[in-house]
């Protein structure tokens, strides 16, 4: 294919040459041969990219790219070009492509281009059926070179990543709006909260396929899928289809509301993140539908639409889990379907989420689990209420004080251990005996169907909550605020220790400059090896060019949000979807895969990481320490701009390991190096600690005095010279 009338913008060219925007900025200003831009605008030029690949040649800068990256440049430029748009084709390819050998790939990427266009449209037609109305493949000669892109990206870094870059292509050009991820720690809750295996699963806006995947890992084999964008129906299909390739995948492309793909179908369970606040959702013409059961929903109330369409997909005794705004549980336009939720027994559980835990960033989300009534079942008398957002405030108060995130997400920075901890403890032991279920101050509480069911039927859980915070014994909660202070006052005498630390000086006049390398030519050359894991479906390479991976057991799993958080690895085996992992050894440097929240990016694994799995979104560097000193090569890996040039994607942002850059320093001035960034962890760590304890401290002695169980200093005193309660 030409590549004369090819444009890149300035990003692109830093990705490609694997250097920061700020360097390539640099380049333009000093460099008087640097190429001229060719388009775009005095804000956003277009270059070259042949002119610009020549002259980062003429400069000994190699292609830094990744095959995903590469991939992604492909199509761009494509497009640009008015090239064929066989999306569609594409997503069959990825799926066909997962099916071959590395030989084979490499193979095909080895193809005239006439020969890779016939063998690909072959490869995609015989697997037509697996994508929503897929229209018949057709691929042009003008695609050889992004074919030859597809399978490269295939087969170095699975077909996930490929599918990833075609999704992200197709949403842009679909101009579509508000189709998000579910976050993974948050779609897992939601799985867990399913209790016991279930086979058939639905999720009627089904998106990319998060939710229905994470059933896929926790056993489910026959996934049922649908969503009103084609573009994510079909990239659902074949992620899952790629993820569980012995399951039953059938996904739709259409309105479920409106067109439902599957009227007779009865799940098991049913897990959906649907559309908010959607207000032409098919109210006037659905108002005599059999689904809506529990009354008809008001035309502001699609989210109750969406509650009852998937009770009515349920099996009796079925559960289904929804993730809703937190308008839902109170609005007074949905009062009396709310009513009939809880009077019949369908609504079995609210529970609150922290501000941050899926977009919309801003709100509080509820998490609702409900459950078909069993005909003859037994009478269900209460509904539980989990508020997580305060808990969950406290404990990632560390990473979040600041109310900025990087990457456009805080759900990475949240506590995902603590919040679903507390969700999950309170979902079991309600579960196991509803009549004796005591709850947690604050925390969870059973309210009784009867008490629900007044003029309003709030069943916001800070609400119903928070009365049950007057439970708790004064001693108690007065001796845990005292206990909690003093540890404060212990972390910030901590805090104030490490700040004094002043071992270092200005470098001159100018900053230092120094040669570097990637960590791909580092590990070429032996200096460190590159880890990780690989999921399901994309491991058979990996796992033959590496013996360091072990099948996952009991060991716990060392995650990104463990990284943010500095915490001990706090992953689920169960739920690592690979049968091989890294184990981590003291010494390794550990590195985010996504970035996102305020936490650090990369540590150096200590005795508590040690025997630890490495987990899914993290890279593992092992460097060889006669070589490369730990917290030296932690330090530079974890560096805002190192991470910044090594980063891609649009509404994620990924890390590739091997673009990442380090100085090439002599050992001894490694370790300076090392023992400063070592003392910046220490700083890091005590303010976390020291911030987390403040707003508990806060937490508790707030509660306390809005709960009565504590009195100011003056009252208490009073109090106690009268040897009783206050007259007033």
């Amino acid at each position: 294919m030409p590549q004369s009338s090819a444009q890149v913008t300035a990003a692109e060219i830093s990705r490609i040459a694997g250097v920061t925007r700020a360097t390539v900025s640099n380049w333009r200003r000093r460099h008087e041969d640097f190429p001229a831009p060719s388009g775009g605008t005095d804000s956003s030029p277009l270059y070259d990219l042949e002119s610009v690949r020549a002259w980062l040649a003429s400069r000994g800068h190699t292609s830094a790219a990744t095959p995903s990256e590469e991939l992604r440049t492909t199509l761009r430029l494509r497009a640009q070009s008015g090239g064929s748009g066989a999306s569609e084709g594409l997503l069959l390819l990825v799926l066909a492509a997962a099916g071959r050998t590395a030989k084979e790939l490499t193979a095909a990427t080895e193809l005239p281009d006439a020969d890779l266009v016939a063998h690909a449209q072959r490869d995609a037609a015989a697997v037509a059926d697996a994508v929503p109305a897929a229209d018949p493949v057709r691929f042009e000669a003008d695609d050889a070179t992004v074919l030859r892109a597809l399978y490269a990206c295939v087969r170095d870094e699975g077909g996930q990543a490929a599918l990833g870059v075609l999704a992200e292509r197709e949403l842009e050009d679909s101009a579509a709006s508000g189709a998000y991820l579910t976050p993974e720690p948050l779609a897992e809750l939601m799985a867990r909260l399913i209790p016991g295996p279930v086979s058939s699963v639905l999720d009627p806006a089904c998106g990319g396929g998060t939710l229905l995947a994470t059933a896929a890992r926790r056993g489910a084999r026959e996934l049922y899928g649908q969503d009103s964008l084609p573009v994510q129906a079909r990239r659902s299909a074949v992620s899952l289809m790629l993820l569980a390739p012995e399951a039953t995948v059938t996904v739709r492309a259409a309105d479920s509301l409106r067109a439902d793909a599957f009227p007779g179908l009865v799940a098991d369970a049913v897990l959906c993140n649907p559309p908010y606040g959607v207000r032409d959702w098919g109210h006037d013409e659905l108002a005599y539908d059999p689904r809506w059961a529990y009354g008809v929903p008001a035309r502001a109330e699609s989210e109750l639409a969406w509650v009852q369409h998937a009770l009515a997909h349920l099996a009796p005794g079925g559960h289904a889990v929804l993730l809703l705004p937190p308008a839902t549980a109170g609005r007074a336009s949905g009062r009396r379907v709310r009513a009939e939720l809880v009077r019949s027994g369908a609504l079995r559980a609210v529970i609150a989420l922290p501000v941050g835990a899926s977009l919309p960033l801003h709100v509080g989300l509820q998490v609702w689990v409900l459950q078909r009534p069993e005909p003859g079942g037994p009478e269900r008398k209460s509904v539980l209420f989990v508020d997580t957002a305060a808990e969950a405030a406290a404990g990632a108060a560390g990473s979040t004080a600041s109310g900025r995130t990087r990457g456009g997400s805080r759900s990475a920075s949240l506590d995902w251990p603590g919040v679903t901890a507390r969700a999950l403890d309170a979902w079991r032991a309600f579960t196991e005996d509803p009549d004796t279920f005591e709850g947690e101050p604050g925390v969870a509480h059973a309210v009784g169907v009867v008490d629900l069911l007044d003029d309003v039927v709030d069943l916001t859980p800070a609400r119903l909550v928070r009365a049950s915070r007057s439970e708790a014994d004064p001693a108690e909660l007065s001796a845990e605020v005292d206990a909690t202070r003093r540890d404060l006052v212990r972390a910030a005498k901590s805090l104030t220790r490490a700040a004094g630390h002043e071992d270092w000086s200005a470098a001159g006049a100018a900053a230092r400059e120094w040669r570097t390398a990637t960590a791909s030519d580092l590990a070429r050359g032996g200096a460190l090896t590159l880890l990780r894991t690989v999921p399901e479906g994309a491991r058979g390479r990996a796992a033959e060019e590496d013996g360091s991976g072990e099948r996952a057991g009991a060991r716990a799993v060392l995650t990104g949000s463990d990284i943010s958080r500095g915490s001990a690895p706090t992953g689920d085996p169960a739920e690592l979807r690979s049968d091989t992992a890294p184990v981590i050894a003291v010494g390794d440097v550990l590195v985010r895969a996504v970035v996102g929240g305020d936490g650090p990016m990369a540590r150096v694994a200590g005795e508590e990481d040690a025997g630890a799995l490495l987990g899914l979104h993290v890279h593992l560097f092992r460097p060889d320490p006669k070589r490369l000193d730990a917290w030296f090569l932690a330090g530079f890996l974890g560096a805002d701009g190192n991470i910044a040039g090594a980063s891609t994607g649009s509404t994620v942002l990924s890390v590739s390991p091997g673009r990442l850059r380090v100085p090439l320093l002599p050992l001894e001035e490694q370790r300076r190096y090392g023992d400063a960034f070592r003392h910046v962890h220490a700083l890091r760590a005590e303010a976390r600690r020291a911030t987390r304890l403040a707003e508990e401290t806060a937490r508790l002695l707030a509660g306390g005095l809005t709960g009565g169980q504590l009195l100011p200093s003056r009252e208490a005193a009073e109090v106690r010279g009268q040897g009783g309660d206050s007259p007033h």
